[in-house]
């Protein structure tokens, strides 16, 4: 599991420059799923857990969250950090696999699309039920393992090169998501399977061969 996601870091370094004007099709189901589920945010503390370009924090802020957002691509925080509104995010680079340098500080966690790139999901739900406060929620979304069937994993084309680029992913089980949040103390609020329809398709051609087929899943835990 080590060698699958070696290349992480270096890959999402290379996938900012496109990340967010390659029609992902994931990131156009999960953003309203999210955002819904994370509900009223104004005036809550919240974590954004692998921020990558800020798509999740920047909305955050712009409601009126105070928003600390971490994730260790530099490449990444670079196009978040560039966006209107990144001077109201606490942007910090930081390897989820190591302890989080917050305490018990946050009403809300989120992340967004990260599980397949962890190696460890007992340590990530653990650090995120840790720096929660008493009766704080978590908001965590992933690509479906179900994808994995498919034969299909994160990845983009370089703009470069033209190379195909898979950063690197762990093909964890719905199961065991939800068991490494149990272990941590997390009660589950939630879990939901999401795959596209054939309207959302139109709007997303990329995920036109998965119409019908469980592309997310999003889970909603209470600390």
């Amino acid at each position: 599991m080590t060698d699958a996601i070696s290349s992480v870091q270096t890959g999402y370094d290379r996938w900012a420059e496109v990340y967010d004007h390659d029609g992902n099709p994931l990131q156009g189901l999960e953003e309203p799923v999210v955002r819904a589920a994370v509900g009223e945010v104004r005036g809550l503390r919240v974590l954004d857990l692998g921020c990558g370009t800020g798509r999740h924090s920047l909305w955050l802020a712009e409601h009126g969250a105070v928003v600390t957002a971490v994730d260790f691509s530099e490449g990444m925080l670079a196009e978040a950090r560039r966006k209107p509104g990144a001077e109201t995010v606490t942007f910090i680079a930081h390897d989820l696999h190591t302890p989080l340098p917050f305490t018990a500080e946050f009403d809300l966690v989120v992340s967004g699309l990260v599980l397949e790139h962890l190696r460890d999901l007992n340590h990530f739900f653990a650090e995120a039920q840790r720096v929660l406060k008493p009766g704080g929620l978590a908001v965590i979304s992933a690509m479906h393992p179900a994808m994995f069937l498919r034969g299909t994993q994160a990845r983009f084309t370089d703009p470069r090169s033209g190379e195909l680029v898979a950063p690197g992913s762990v093909p964890h089980s719905v199961a065991a998501f939800v068991m490494a949040a149990v272990r941590a103390g997390f009660s589950i609020s939630n879990v939901q399977e999401f795959a596209p329809s054939t309207e959302f398709a139109a709007r997303y051609p990329r995920a036109s061969k998965y119409v019908d087929w469980p592309m997310l899943v999003v889970l909603v835990l209470a600390a």
